[in-house]
């Protein structure tokens, strides 16, 4: 990309928080120092997960998505906090640990070859690919009953402790269910939980709604069970997922045309070369929104005109349509956005601020009109953001009026600040300070609370002045001012998280 005078735009987002690395874990919790107040009724943990290190010995990843998963972890209680991390123990972390550099290829980063691994090797690898695929779960966590896991997008999740961040176990859900799913399930009311992924049936490819139904104790993997099927619009060429939907009679899934290339993608494992070569976008395509019956099972398809996305802010039903928010981009470029190089060089490019540059849209889906109908969105605010919550326990699914984010206009002079945007407005609310750059916002409702946004809002805040420290802050999330914060002095460089969930005390003690 050429950087020219006139290409040029000026940044206010520092992009070197994004790049940090953790070279000493926290494993016994630190007590924060407190300004402000915490509600004394905010009791839990704030479990975080995202790239706590980007290199191995001389040897460094080449995208956002491939450093080595950090867990945090936020407790809670009684207007005090504690903070504490760790890294995941994959079996890509120890591999790679063991011999002093990357030997598992990642997202975007190619192994070191391996002398002694011949191409016979390579080949039978394919018919054992939860043994030789990256299970670094870098992406998010959440919980299913009363066990607690870390994902990425390959269905290699590990259950980790809530209290000291330990790695337990691992599940190998690539045999038995998926091949591919979101990082995004959902969790019903009841405890069950929906993902969506991709597995051959019957010798065609085909993206799966799965539900794993709620147990008090123990395992919800061994009882999971198909819900709902849908042939995928290309199939040797199926389409990238990171979220979807859910209603109270539909999943909704967005098929994007960013579309991974199965031939491609059995080569990379041959090969160890990076997955993202796998990855076309095709702009000449429409984009597709799959409503999927949660009654009969039937499908239908809408049309919309391109876009990519990466999260689904909310949707619901309203009189005879559906209701779809998402944060889109124009195109897939905030992917090549995340790579290391173009965060390090590209940043003051105006190209590179127009890869950041989401949208938050709805699309009003007629649920009688003919399959494959055209369908418009209208801007819900303008600004960029990324990053979105909700009220997620009262209402994921049903008519809202907030959500939470943070404002990914890199030309902005509030760039990284916390926002909440008023969906029937475009109202908007921030929360900056200088130098700072939260995390994901995530709303924690007060007990007892009906009102939309009675509640806090948590985010884990960095720093650009000073990289041996990180935040917890507390907003009030109907003024959306500072209640308090617990501030953390850390041996080594915070890194910025990625997704993550909140966990109460009973949830946590049950």
């Amino acid at each position: 990309m050429a950087d020219s005078d006139e290409n040029k735009a000026k940044c206010y987002y520092d992009f070197s928080v994004l790049l940090r690395n953790c070279e000493k874990e926290i494993i016994e919790p630190i007590d924060g120092k407190i300004t402000g107040e915490i509600p004394s009724w905010v009791r839990g943990s704030l479990l975080r997960n995202g790239p706590g290190r980007f290199k191995v010995g001389n040897s460094e990843y080449q995208h956002i998505f491939d450093g080595s998963a950090l867990l945090h972890r936020f407790a809670i209680y009684d207007g005090q906090a504690t903070y504490q991390c760790r890294f995941l123990s994959s079996n890509t972390y120890k591999k790679n640990q063991i011999a002093n550099r990357i030997v598992v290829t990642e997202f975007a980063t190619s192994a070191a070859p391996d002398p002694c691994r011949t191409i016979f090797d390579k080949f039978t690898s394919l018919f054992n690919p939860a043994d030789n695929l990256t299970d670094n779960a870098v992406i998010s966590i959440y919980p299913f009953g009363d066990e607690v896991y870390a994902l990425t997008e390959v269905p290699l999740i590990f259950r980790i402790d809530p209290v000291t961040l330990e790695t337990m176990e691992r599940r190998n859900l690539i045999d038995t269910i998926v091949i591919t799913h979101t990082a995004h399930p959902h969790l019903a009311p009841n405890g069950d939980v929906y993902n969506v992924g991709m597995h051959v049936i019957k010798g065609r490819l085909k993206i799966l709604i799965v539900k794993f139904p709620y147990k008090e104790k123990g395992d919800m993997f061994e009882s999971a069970e198909i819900v709902g099927t849908v042939t995928p619009r290309w199939f040797i060429h199926p389409c990238y997922m990171h979220s979807f939907g859910i209603t109270d009679n539909y999943y909704i899934l967005v098929e994007q045309p960013l579309g991974l290339s199965i031939s491609k993608y059995v080569k990379c494992q041959i090969t160890e070369d990076a997955y993202v070569s796998a990855l076309k976008w095709y702009p000449e395509y429409d984009t597709h929104i799959i409503l999927v019956s949660r009654t009969d099972g039937s499908v239908k398809r809408y049309r919309t005109p391109t876009i990519f996305f990466l999260h689904i802010i909310n949707c619901f039903e309203k009189d005879d349509k559906l209701i779809l928010d998402m944060c889109t981009y124009q195109d897939a470029k905030i992917i090549d956005a995340m790579f290391i190089d173009a965060i390090k060089f590209n940043h003051n490019n105006l190209d590179y601020a127009k890869w950041c540059a989401s949208r938050p849209r709805r699309y009003r889906i007629p649920l009688e009109a003919p399959n494959m109908t055209m369908v418009e969105s209208e801007l819900l605010a303008d600004v960029g953001c990324e990053m979105p919550r909700i009220n997620y326990e009262l209402f994921n699914g049903r008519p809202y009026n907030y959500f939470y984010g943070i404002i990914s206009d890199v030309s902005s002079d509030i760039a990284g600040a916390l926002v909440k945007v008023n969906v029937a407005t475009g109202e908007l609310s921030t929360w900056k300070e200088g130098n700072s750059y939260p995390s994901e916002p995530v709303f924690i409702r007060r007990p007892g609370a009906v009102d939309e946004d009675d509640g806090v809002v948590l985010s884990a805040v960095l720093w650009s002045d000073d990289e041996n420290a990180i935040d917890l802050l507390i907003l009030d999330a109907r003024t959306f001012k500072e209640l308090g914060r617990a501030t953390f002095r850390t041996p080594s460089p915070a890194p910025k998280c990625l997704h993550g969930w909140f966990l109460s005390d009973s949830h946590i003690t049950a």
